[in-house]
């Protein structure tokens, strides 16, 4: 999916600061943002008070949305750099074209993975059939040596998953209690969908070398006697070895982990760089029709418009 802001931003993890001797959790808010289509979601990385976790420095949570025959998802074509896009379907359905000829729709319980590297550009729409959306979308910073690889798509209709207590987990990127995820990612990641129809209580181990997050995508969660409702995501840090999370019934939550991420990125609008320079020439080979970026074929609409830079390129 395409982002509408267009600050860049400075991106890198820092840790939740000790309280009393503990670690405290950090309440990350969300704030509302519109991607094509009139489809309003709930942004939740980058923020003011949260950039990343680990290399995951883009998390949006999409619905659930109930809309009508002649509205839905709709982002016409638009490039990528430096990173991977990750989508999570819990809800309806979504059509994939991209650049290298790619054309996939994503259903419940699977996984688009699209990697950018040095360029790529895709679509996305809702299918015509469809009345709902509900998906959590992310993205992953490429590290600097993986930055200019080439671009590449991988679909995934089938996830690790297992029961554990009332609770369904779902591994999505990572290892995890002797599963291992077939996605595949760059930086030492984790991420898990934890679903509880009854609810649940789970005492999950973690690396402590990993920083986390929990985001409540349906229902709620308690940690720590604090609980957090649907888009409060609840920034863990790093130090733990396990944690205690409780579900309430109907809950359902994005567990999310990484090494914190060694390099500063710069983050603006589609584009992940490590230099003012590499984006402002991501954005002036998009406007020229640069080949890096290919053609999406098949999508009925015009591509969307790089905006200005927010410094001067000369």
């Amino acid at each position: 999916m395409s982002t509408h802001d267009n600050q860049c931003q400075l991106s890198s993890s820092s840790d939740c600061p000790l309280e009393n001797g503990q670690r405290s959790i950090q309440r990350v808010t969300s704030r509302s943002a519109e991607i094509g289509g009139g489809i309003s979601v709930s942004r939740l990385l980058p923020s003011a008070q949260r950039r990343m976790i680990g290399a995951w420095c883009f998390l949006d949570h999409a619905g659930p949305a109930t809309f009508t025959t002649d509205a839905g998802l709709r982002v016409g074509p638009h490039p990528h750099i430096g990173l991977q896009t990750f989508t999570w379907m819990i809800e309806g359905e979504v059509l994939h074209r991209d650049s290298l000829g790619h054309v996939q729709t994503v259903r419940p319980g699977q996984v688009n993975l699209m990697t950018a590297g040095r360029g790529i550009s895709h679509s996305e729409e809702s299918l015509p059939t469809e009345r709902r959306l509900h998906a959590a979308q992310l993205w992953i910073a490429l590290p600097r040596a993986e930055s200019q690889r080439a671009p590449a798509f991988e679909h995934h209709p089938e996830l690790p998953c297992w029961d554990q207590h009332g609770c369904r987990l779902t591994l999505l990127a990572g290892h995890y209690d002797g599963h291992t995820a077939p996605t595949r990612i760059y930086s030492p990641l984790l991420g898990i969908d934890l679903h509880s129809a009854p609810g649940a209580t789970l005492e999950l181990r973690l690396d402590p070398a990993f920083e986390y997050g929990i985001l409540p995508l349906q229902g709620e969660v308690q940690i720590q006697a604090e609980r957090f409702a649907v888009n409060q995501l609840a920034y863990l840090g790093r130090g733990r070895d396990q944690l205690s999370v409780q579900l309430a019934p109907g809950s359902q939550a994005l567990l999310l982990g990484g090494e914190p991420f060694a390099e500063e990125i710069l983050l603006w609008w589609n584009f992940v760089g490590h230099s003012q320079a590499e984006i402002s020439q991501a954005q002036h080979d998009w406007q020229a029709g640069h080949p890096r970026f290919g053609r999406v074929e098949g999508y009925d609409g015009a591509p969307l418009v790089a905006p200005s830079l927010p410094w001067s390129s000369d």
